[in-house]
């Protein structure tokens, strides 16, 4: 079986690292927030007002923050495919290595979306990765025209056939109601076979990003492949597309919001559009100005714990799930539906910060996070070495 060597931190992209770091901070906020503080059904639901400047604060920090993590973290494992990818050139069992690297994380993401939390994203991942591989195998003019076919077919989804319709409002203003009893006070056994049961009902989210999932893939992909990240960056030309497509996106998402906006009418499908366009264009502009922040030396040693903790993102991930179910359900501290957002906002804050101190402590004395070790056990077939005091790298 073909082993690899893990990449030293020495020659680690650490912009990666960190870009994936904060781009899991983003995730956190909004599964706490919108996921785990209440179903995730409760947002197709008409919304209540905030009654206090902080959760006006609040709410104003999670739309703010709202899918652009998800682009970011989508954009990123696209990235991280090719790069593993590449390190597999010219070895015989290149494909055979990057299938069961894809299946692995399948079997882990299967795990995770029925025994620990049903938002789950790596399933989705895997299987869009498995649609992305052949793509690697082609040039870079065939990662651009793929990238931009599957996203305008994401943008154009109200005036497609939906892949999967919705439950209606009758449904999901029942399920809310139950999903708070049995969240909320629950025994495990119970919210185990609630959320089981749900995952149908949650297909139509993951249907819906699939397109926009792909094509970010293929577009990290293509950026890793233009060398972006491996060569001196030009700072000011990308603090200027940064601003640009900040100002842009903010400029769509207002606009977005009203039924007369940038010179014609705007029916919900209109909105949509514009909406969905304007998450992407913002988080291309975070994304921009973060590398840009991240590439200097203040940067990287202020950011440098949001870098260990990106470098271990598959095992926070799965413990941010873990730690959030047993803050909100029923078998733990049974807070579903009883905080607010800045007070959910706050307990994410938490979280993080203490991942991020003990992904530094980890990655002092071990070469991989714990779930990162594992997937990388199974994708060799051998168990690897992890701690650092036995490896001469």
């Amino acid at each position: 079986m073909t082993s690899a060597s893990p990449i030293i931190p020495s020659e680690r992209i650490v912009t990666i690292d960190i870009l994936r770091g904060i781009a899991l901070f983003i995730v956190l906020v909004i599964n706490a927030a919108t996921e785990f503080r209440v179903s995730i059904f409760e947002q197709l639901l008409p919304g209540t007002p905030a009654a206090t400047t902080a959760d006006k604060l609040a709410d104003g920090f999670v739309l703010a923050l709202s899918t652009k993590g998800f682009i970011l973290f989508s954009f990123l494992f696209g990235l991280g495919l090719a790069i593993q990818f590449d390190r597999f050139a010219g070895k015989s069992d290149r494909l055979a290595l990057m299938l069961r690297r894809l299946t692995v994380l399948l079997a882990i993401g299967l795990v995770h979306l029925l025994l620990i939390w049903n938002g789950d994203i790596l399933v989705e991942y895997a299987m869009v990765g498995f649609a992305v591989l052949p793509f690697l195998y082609g040039p870079r003019w065939l990662l651009g025209i793929a990238a931009a076919v599957s996203i305008a077919s994401y943008l154009a989804t109200p005036l497609l056939p939906p892949i999967m319709p919705f439950p209606d409002s009758t449904w999901i203003s029942q399920h809310v109601e139950q999903a708070r009893n049995v969240y909320g006070g629950g025994g495990f056994m119970q919210i185990l076979a609630f959320r089981i049961e749900e995952v149908r009902y949650i297909l139509p989210f993951h249907a819906n990003a699939m397109p926009r999932t792909f094509g970010l893939f293929l577009c990290g992909a293509l950026v890793w492949r233009t060398g972006f990240f491996r060569r001196p960056l030009s700072r000011t030309p990308l603090i200027l597309a940064g601003c640009f497509s900040l100002g842009l996106g903010a400029w769509m998402t207002m606009g977005s919001t009203n039924d007369e906006a940038f010179g014609w009418s705007l029916n919900w499908r209109n909105r949509y559009i514009v909406l969905s366009l304007s998450q992407l264009i913002l988080a291309t502009g975070y994304g921009l100005l973060i590398v840009v922040v991240a590439d200097t030396a203040v940067g990287k040693r202020l950011l440098g714990p949001a870098g260990a903790l990106g470098r271990m993102a598959f095992t926070n991930y799965v413990a941010q799930s873990v730690i959030l179910s047993c803050i909100f359900y029923g078998f733990g501290f049974a807070l579903f539906g009883r905080l607010s957002v800045a007070q959910t906002i706050a307990i994410a804050i938490a979280i993080y910060a203490a991942q991020a101190a003990s992904s530094s402590w980890w990655l002092r004395r071990f070469r991989f996070g714990p779930v990162e070790w594992l997937w990388r056990s199974l994708t060799y077939g051998e168990w690897q070495r992890a701690s650092r005091a036995k490896c001469s790298s």
